[in-house]
């Protein structure tokens, strides 16, 4: 005499997953191409570059890649400064660190107090808080 049928598809479907786990193993690994020359990760420098955000007039100020371990990354700095986003982002791979990725949209650069910032307008995401009076609620 037989399962009942509900027994007899329960009992199918596990022998049917245990085969199924059981060949996979088995199978070939999907074949990959070899790595082309140049793509490998750039290791990070042995002195790192220092990014210049000294400026004396809003001239001196430019947008810049800075990177960070996401990738791009928009930064204020000197016009003459040397930036190297690979090796921010290859330095970020060694040490297994990770950043938050995004940013916000930089209009322009000025010179405050002797360092590039980015410009603060309207539309702006990261701006301030709306200061909103107290309520007389008693």
């Amino acid at each position: 005499m037989g399962c009942p049928a509900p027994e007899a598809a329960m009992f199918r479907s596990f022998m049917l997953l245990t085969l199924l786990l059981i060949t996979s193993g088995c199978s070939v690994p999907a074949a990959t191409s070899p790595p082309v020359a140049g793509t490998a990760p750039t290791p990070p420098a042995a002195t790192p570059v220092v990014v210049d955000q000294s400026c004396r007039t809003d001239a001196d100020c430019t947008v810049k890649n800075v990177g960070n371990c996401c990738g791009y990354y928009p930064a204020c700095v000197n016009v003459a400064s040397r930036t190297d986003p690979a090796s921010v982002q290859a330095s970020c791979q060694a040490k297994g660190m990770m950043s938050v990725c995004g940013f916000a949209e930089i209009s322009g650069c000025s010179c405050v107090k002797g360092q590039c910032a980015a410009n603060r307008d309207a539309t702006d995401s990261r701006r301030m808080p709306l200061q909103t009076p107290p309520s007389d609620k008693r």
